[in-house]
């Protein structure tokens, strides 16, 4: 995943963001688009549209990369829409978000005017300040830009700050913060990535991605001995799952631990199917079972 498809998630998702960097309250009813301007293919990132003509339109752009003629493009698609979408508005602000000072582009001419203008307001990622301190929004912009050493803490203190404070939609926070992580570390599954984040066993079984996992995994289970299920019933069916999602995980089974888990009921099945997404050693299936005899 692209960093600006990071940063599209995190205005598309809380667009109160841009108004965070810029200092001033959120106004209402802003409509957050990437807008592909047809007649010559650009495509300006971030448009933040005003609700009526007589707000102000505001131009994001991400850079990451250092772009010799970064702002020639990017003035001559501002213009471009202004020219387009004059209807649709009053006035006009653009904000270009940076990682650093080291990436922006040496020479402006001839768009100084407009670089130094009070139109444009560049941000610097390293220098907007604490992690404690900023607004969440804000944090978790900054999030992209923390050293890979220092993510993990970092993502745990937002992560806590997200439980602790109250936030609006804590779980689009929580979300974006574990996909941030992910995009660092590719090599990490989600759910080791929300353990990272320091989700205990009941507050992971309550998150979107454990229910989707769960949900995918008994699928999947239930196609593959879907004509079993017919041919055994709904019981019996149940066990196979159970069963081949144990083998898929620690391979062949013990007889005499299959003999057991076939001879439990039904609300014990449906419990072992939940309980077993958490288990990591085969002793852990003996324990559970000794717990629920």
């Amino acid at each position: 995943m692209r960093r600006d498809s990071l940063f599209y998630q995190l205005f598309a998702q809380l667009p109160q963001t841009l108004f965070d960097l810029l200092g001033i309250d959120t106004p209402q009813g802003y409509r957050f688009d990437s807008v592909e301007l047809k007649q010559t293919a650009f495509r300006i990132d971030g448009v933040f549209v005003p609700p009526d003509p007589s707000g102000t339109v505001y131009f994001c752009e991400v850079q990451f990369q250092r772009d010799t003629t970064f702002y020639e493009r990017f003035f001559a698609e501002i213009f471009l829409y202004l020219r387009l979408y004059r209807h649709t508005f009053s006035d006009w602000q653009a904000v270009v978000i940076y990682p650093h000072r080291q990436v922006e582009q040496v020479s402006f001419e001839p768009y100084e005017v407009l670089v130094n203008s009070h139109r444009l307001r560049r941000v610097y990622l390293n220098e907007l300040g604490s992690l404690e301190a900023l607004p969440l929004s804000l944090a978790l912009m900054q999030l992209m830009v923390v050293p890979e050493a220092e993510m993990p803490t970092a993502a745990r203190l937002l992560a806590e700050r997200t439980r602790t404070e109250a936030v609006p939609r804590p779980e689009v926070i929580m979300e974006l913060i574990t996909t941030i992580v992910l995009y660092k570390f590719t090599e990490l599954s989600r759910e080791e990535v929300l353990r990272m984040l320091g989700f205990t066993t009941e507050e992971l079984k309550r998150t979107r991605f454990y229910r989707d996992v769960y949900a995918e995994a008994r699928e999947e289970v239930y196609a593959e001995v879907r004509e079993e299920v017919l041919q055994q019933g709904l019981q019996q069916g149940e066990t196979l799952v159970v069963l081949r999602q144990l083998r898929r995980r620690f391979g062949d089974l013990p007889t005499s631990l299959e003999e057991r888990i076939r001879q439990l009921s039904p609300p014990q099945i449906e419990a072992l199917a939940e309980a077993l997404l958490d288990f990591t050693a085969l002793e852990e299936v003996f324990a559970w079972l000794e717990r629920s005899s």
